[in-house]
């Protein structure tokens, strides 16, 4: 994957509406190949409607929301932290109580390599 420098304006980034069980994410994607790169705000109340699997590298760069695993953990993230996991190493989602906005970058680089 070879991708040339450029920079992002994000305001000129469209935003696309995703519906979780409950409340609304918006997501401002750039699609490499190989590489997913966005913004995503949780709207306050907002609760996964999936568990995912995906692996990603998560920053959260203003408001505070929770990671729940499949397992039973959960973690808090606000400003200025980040979580990172491969693909098919967890199984998790998001709630945010009063709403968040994030930077996440996944794609092939996380996916776990095969067992011998």
């Amino acid at each position: 994957m070879n991708i040339p420098f450029q920079t992002i304006d994000w305001a000129s980034v469209p935003k696309t509406e995703h519906p979780g069980e409950t409340g609304i994410s918006f997501w401002q994607t750039l699609q490499f190949s190989g590489l997913r790169v966005r913004i995503v705000e949780y709207g306050a109340g907002y609760l996964a409607d999936h568990w995912c699997q995906k692996g990603h590298i998560v920053y959260c760069i203003e408001g505070e929301f929770e990671t729940e695993m499949e397992n039973g953990q959960s973690f808090i993230l606000n400003k200025g932290t980040s979580y990172v996991v491969s693909d098919g190493l967890s199984s998790h989602r998001s709630v945010s109580k009063s709403g968040v906005k994030l930077l996440i970058v996944d794609g092939d680089f996380l996916k776990t390599e095969s067992l011998p």
